[in-house]
């Protein structure tokens, strides 16, 4: 499970920010997941927890997002969502279209606290 391999450089970037704004715990964290990154939410979700304990994320809630995945067409220049398993042109149906969103895991954001307040 690749997840727990993830999660563990996840907390390590959420420790990071947290060290660097002088936080007492991390409150949650937020990560947006494309379903063309090769990354399983169920299982990341599960492994958090794991990945977590003994971190100042350790209490943390994990927030998964999902993104949609857009595609760029070639032909006409349209961008339009399309289906992970059918990547065509929402317009035009061309199928010379470029991936614009949805192979990504990108840590959109972390709560954490310090000793004077809650910072976003």
């Amino acid at each position: 499970m690749h997840e727990l391999a993830i999660c563990q450089a996840l907390i390590e970037q959420v420790e990071r920010v947290a060290r660097e704004n002088s936080a007492s715990s991390v409150i949650e964290v937020v990560v947006s997941i494309g379903p063309l990154s090769g990354v399983e939410p169920a299982l990341l979700e599960h492994a958090y927890p794991l990945a977590a304990a003994g971190t100042m994320a350790e209490h943390a809630r994990l927030v998964v997002q999902a993104v949609a995945v857009k595609v760029r067409c070639r032909s006409c220049g349209v961008e339009s969502e399309a289906v992970p398993n059918r990547l065509l042109c929402g317009a035009c149906d061309d199928w010379q279209v470029d991936v614009t969103a949805g192979e990504e895991l990108l840590l959109q954001r972390v709560e954490i606290e310090t000793s004077s307040a809650a910072v976003h």
